[in-house]
């Protein structure tokens, strides 16, 4: 996705539903359930497709299988490659993160992706050679980035902070990485955060390869668009706001890495059929609702689209 990948034009959020409005602790928000006929020329996806909190109705089945029109689980391959084997993940924590209890609560998400139930739903997406994403996802490193661009960030400032982390050697060049931008609270991405987006995935050539990036912003500046609930698992419902961010555009990013790869006939990635919806939930012990576990830390992270049986939105596969 190149500024594309930064997320869909304020149009295209609006289309695929990323602008909603809202919804209280537990609400599932609608989803396309994937009976778009195949078309010919389909919607580019921008990589902002995630959008903000809204409620809206419901729609009957919501997650369960649908007809995939076409012959398809409702999602398309549009012949751009996919990350195979291990994808790594690299934070960057830009701004101040002094005594947030976000770095370890986000380092144990990173840390226990890779071989759950829920990242396995990356499985059922393959190339076109036919050989499928695997159930394998680390994490590899993080560095800190005190301000280097003040607090008002462009598209372009935040692809300059993975750069310089890689061109210092903060962080190694992996093409096989996703390197997330993870911004502390009084940190504002202009192009839209909390108003279009929370987060975003895209690629450019950085050091002369193809890397992979994402931002992602801290819902504390902006509970009501990009947190689910202010009483969370972990005590730190920014962090676990990000949490479901980072997952989003991280499955994403391994589907769809160029935004040539896997999407609908409106621009839609995996993550963003399923953006905002949670599924079963149970009453954590840290307080608020979660709806799985990973490694020892429960977690509110919204569903992924299931590739499959007509396509549905899941937690697990």
């Amino acid at each position: 996705m190149k500024r594309a990948a930064l997320g869909l034009s304020i149009l295209s959020a609006l289309i695929i539903g990323g602008c909603y409005g809202a919804p209280e602790a537990g609400d599932d928000e609608a989803i396309a359930q994937g009976n778009d006929a195949v078309q010919s020329i389909d919607t580019l996806p921008s990589g902002k497709g995630h959008g903000i909190f809204t409620k809206f109705q419901k729609p009957d089945g919501q997650g369960k299988p649908g007809t995939g029109g076409g012959g398809t689980n409702g999602i398309s391959y549009h012949g751009g490659p996919v990350m195979l084997g291990q994808v790594n993940a690299y934070y960057i924590w830009y701004g101040n993160w002094a005594g947030n209890s976000a770095t370890t609560i986000l380092t144990d998400l990173a840390q226990n992706l890779g071989g759950s139930p829920y990242w396995n739903i990356n499985t059922t997406y393959k190339n076109g050679a036919n050989q499928a994403i695997s159930n394998s996802f680390a994490y590899a490193g993080s560095t800190t980035d005190a301000y280097s661009l003040g607090t008002a960030l462009t598209d372009a400032n935040i692809q300059t902070i993975v750069s310089s982390a890689i061109s210092s050697n903060k962080l190694p060049k992996d093409t096989n990485g996703i390197y997330f931008v993870l911004t502390s609270a009084d940190v504002n991405a202009t192009s839209g955060f909390c108003t279009q987006y929370c987060g975003w995935h895209t690629h450019g050539t950085i050091g002369g390869s193809d890397i992979k990036y994402s931002f992602v912003g801290n819902p504390d500046r902006c509970p009501a668009s990009c947190a689910g609930q202010t009483t969370s698992p972990n005590g730190n419902a920014g962090a676990d706001g990000m949490a479901s961010i980072i997952s989003h555009e991280a499955e994403e990013a391994t589907t769809d890495p160029d935004l040539n790869a896997w999407y609908d006939t409106k621009g839609a990635e995996n993550a963003d059929k399923c953006a905002w919806t949670f599924g079963a939930t149970y009453s954590a012990a840290g307080g608020g609702l979660a709806n799985m576990k990973l490694g020892t830390r429960d977690f509110y992270i919204q569903q992924n689209w299931v590739n499959a049986s007509g396509g549905f939105c899941a937690k697990s596969h």
